[in-house]
């Protein structure tokens, strides 16, 4: 790649957005996990009117990603937007019970989780102890586990970039998994259910999704799943991108 390449590119998509950018929030992120948060820190500051709290935790204040842009934001807004930092040198890991006191203020808010795992079961957790209702908890993961290991139970055929492969499918091995291990290039995003950039149709055939945030019954009536967590639940499932 060079100044001056042509890229292909899908449009945004996804589904760890606000409903509005004027109520108040509250975000939890943890290391790399800010990345969405702060887009969202800034279309609120920048177009809305509500209030957010950051909660953001990291080993140490040396990784602290986009620390001086957190700061400033701060600066230039400081009736709405607050800045809590947990740093594991000094505090030790986030605990759900830690967590609390800086989240209690603001269970009528929704929140946002996003980073590891073991970040967002813990966050979890604490919002969930805190009183605020599973239906105003949105979360997108970091981590993905892929397994494309075991016997073949079924047949995977798929129409991508107008070519079409047959491809043998363990029974726990995800089709995004699958694609990916077979050399070809499928879209996707965050591969754990929550965004929708790797929604695909299957033509005939059944899958079961292990976890799903973003479609709805109608997108499921017209065939669509999510292949990042689709498992295969007939002998040869025919899936297409077009």
């Amino acid at each position: 790649m060079r100044a001056g390449t042509e890229l292909d590119m899908l449009p945004p998509a996804g589904a760890f957005t606000p409903g509005s950018l004027d109520g108040d929030l509250l975000l939890l992120a943890g290391g790399s996990g800010i990345t969405p948060m702060l887009s969202i820190v800034k279309s609120a500051l920048a177009h809305g009117t509500g209030r957010l709290t950051l909660v953001y935790a990291n080993r140490d204040p040396a990784s602290v990603i986009f620390d001086a842009e957190l700061r400033a934001l701060a600066v230039r807004h400081p009736d709405r937007l607050c800045v809590a930092h947990w740093l594991d040198g000094a505090q030790g890991p986030p605990t759900a019970e830690g967590l609390a006191p800086l989240l209690s203020a603001h269970a009528g808010r929704d929140a946002f989780v996003c980073g590891p795992e073991p970040f967002v079961a813990v966050a979890c957790r604490s919002l969930e102890a805190v009183g605020l209702p599973a239906d105003r908890i949105h979360i997108e993961r970091w981590d993905s586990t892929v397994d494309v290991s075991g016997e073949p139970v079924a047949t995977a055929e798929v129409d991508l970039d107008g070519q079409v492969r047959r491809l043998p499918w363990p029974a726990q091995t995800r089709l995004l998994d699958l694609l990916i291990a077979a050399g070809l290039n499928p879209p996707y995003s965050c591969r754990q259910g929550t965004c929708g950039a790797c929604a695909c149709r299957v033509v005939s055939g059944e899958v079961e999704l292990v976890h799903n945030e973003v479609l709805e019954d109608e997108d499921f009536a017209e065939g669509y799943t999510l292949a990042c967590q689709a498992l295969p639940r007939s002998e040869t499932v025919v899936v297409t991108y077009s």
